[in-house]
């Protein structure tokens, strides 16, 4: 189906078209006609197959004549995450008069406070700020008419369950709620049987998810040979650009002094890095200025990175749930990708779990015997 085709104004059209949209994703496909009719909905997607536009799109229709109203909240989990829905939305709505402003942590929050002033069309924020602006008096969501909680499964795996239940107490209840998460679990589906009842549910097969757009392997090793395997693995498939997930933040660390010493163009990112630094790597691995990133789960989540052939876990995730998130880092907007895993006999568990969840293969690989290499 063509963007053309839809039952949207003609300002909106003419933004899409700006972007070189033409064709529909799936997730689209499915999700945007119900939400122009005014239906909840939970959609199952992964980052990468369209859902910003899913929900984006509806959004700005429905807000495109409000001015000076904030009509529209988005929850997201990570600041990135939240200021790439905000760019999204805004390029959207350019030919109108919707506004959206970013709102998250870890910067001054005097400037929020000055937009949310602005009386801003949709609010998209991390939930502990949300909060922080609705304590303050900054904010207020008693006219809030669309609410988005995207990336639900992220939010509930960073513990912001408490943070969601609080905001959402605070819109009214009659609202268009859309939750959007990669995974469907018994608490993303506790969470919707109790605000949005009535919701329809819209998911793409695994093909669509971009699942088997991606080329899975694995690698049985011991663990004192994990950081030699690694270099190998690089050097044996020529990988120039790649994402390395690891569990710990300190694994993070040692692992790119071990990268740097072996003449490897690397940066890593996790947690305790300050924001500045944080958009400093983010910014420096889409510029292409160095080949690799190490990064922990909760610092790459919600990146919004085009054009990474490339995923490595340096560490089995311990949840399958988070296989998925990682290895969705690739084959993004229809791409595809390839994804290799580390594992060491002690994890062999946790792939077969993992295994299990995929229902498709993931291949055992090895290396050739270090004299021929």
């Amino acid at each position: 189906m063509n963007f053309e085709h839809l039952e949207i104004s003609e300002k909106i059209k003419k933004a899409i078209n700006d972007l070189g949209y033409v064709e529909m994703f799936p997730i689209q496909e499915k999700s945007i006609p119900l939400l122009l009719q005014g239906k909840n909905i939970i959609g199952q997607a992964k980052t990468g197959t369209g859902k910003t536009a899913s929900f984006g799109i509806p959004m700005v229709e429905k807000l495109k004549n409000v001015e000076n109203k904030t009509h529209a909240l988005v929850l997201a989990p990570t600041r990135e995450l939240a200021q790439q829905i905000t760019d999204d939305l805004n390029n959207y709505a350019k030919y109108t008069k919707v506004k959206a402003i970013s709102v998250y942590g870890g910067v001054s929050i005097d400037k929020q406070i000055n937009e949310l002033r602005r009386n801003p069309s949709i609010i998209v924020g991390t939930p502990g700020r949300i909060i922080d602006h609705i304590k303050r008096g900054t904010l207020y969501l008693k006219e809030i008419k669309v609410l988005v909680l995207d990336e639900a499964d992220n939010m509930l795996d960073m513990g912001f369950i408490d943070d969601i239940e609080y905001i959402l107490k605070q819109t009214p209840r009659k609202k268009q709620i859309s939750l959007w998460s990669a995974t469907i679990d018994e608490r993303t589906m506790r969470i919707s049987n109790r605000y949005m009842p009535d919701a329809e549910f819209v998911n793409v097969s695994r093909d669509e998810l971009g699942v088997t757009d991606i080329e899975q392997y694995y690698i049985l090793v011991p663990p004192y040979e994990k950081d030699e395997t690694l270099k190998r693995l690089i050097d044996f498939y020529e990988i120039e650009r790649c994402i390395i997930f690891c569990r710990m933040k300190v694994t993070v660390d040692e692992l790119q002094n071990t990268l740097n010493q072996s003449g490897f163009s690397v940066e890593a990112m996790h947690g305790d890095y300050t924001q500045a630094r944080r958009q400093q790597v983010l910014d420096g691995f889409r510029e292409e200025k160095f080949s690799l990133m190490i990064a922990t789960e909760l610092a790459a989540r919600g990146l919004d990175i085009e054009d990474v052939p490339w995923i490595i876990n340096y560490d089995i995730p311990t949840d399958p749930n988070m296989y998925f998130h990682r290895v969705g880092r690739t084959a993004r907007a229809g791409k595809s990708g390839n994804a290799i895993t580390i594992v060491t006999p002690e994890e062999e568990m946790e792939l077969e779990r993992i295994k299990a969840m995929t229902k498709i293969p993931i291949t055992k690989i090895t290396l050739p015997p270090l004299f021929l290499f």
